[in-house]
């Protein structure tokens, strides 16, 4: 997967640096997010590894798009097929959504916990999650039987394990040493 990642990641920041030059980063955002999920089909997965000419392609995947992609979208959509990038859409597509989040400074968090939290947990949470982060948060919420109590936070590269048994590992470790 760094292949496609490598290979999206010129195509994402120009699309980016176009869409805030422009002042359509949501809009782009949608647009690749629509495109992405287009080239995930089997069938348009299969269309693209056949060899077709370039504009053959493209005029294709457009039509299938249909009024998702505006005129650049649809030149955005060209450019990819005349290099053969179409199927790296969904890296450019996941690629485009960091450099959006980094963009309006907001990290996606995962809180997993043993039971729902409330929303008064919750938004204790995003407001000690901001403060503590500096940035907007985008919360996603799992629950997990395994976790005996607490909450495992992940944000980014940060890991807080506030569970029980994370806990109970870490004052294993420290009676063990």
């Amino acid at each position: 997967m760094s292949e496609m990642t490598a290979i999206a990641r010129p195509y994402a920041k120009a699309a980016f640096d176009f869409a805030v030059e422009s002042g359509a980063v949501a809009q782009w955002n949608d647009m690749l997010l629509f495109a992405a999920e287009v080239a995930k089909n089997n069938d348009i997965k299969q269309f693209l590894a056949a060899s077709q000419s370039p504009e053959v392609t493209s005029d294709l995947f457009i039509k299938v798009c249909g009024e998702q992609l505006n005129e650049k979208g649809q030149n955005f959509v060209k450019v990819l097929a005349e290099n053969g990038r179409l199927v790296a859409l969904p890296a450019v597509a996941e690629k485009f959504e960091e450099l959006k989040a980094q963009y309006e400074n907001e990290i996606e968090v995962d809180i997993t916990s043993a039971t729902e939290l409330s929303d008064a947990q919750t938004t204790s949470l995003v407001n000690a999650l901001e403060k503590r982060l500096a940035r907007k948060i985008k919360l996603n919420c799992n629950i997990d039987s395994n976790v005996v109590g607490g909450l495992l936070i992940k944000a980014g590269d940060t890991v807080i394990d506030a569970t029980l048994r994370g806990k109970l590992d870490r004052l294993s470790t420290v009676l063990q040493s």
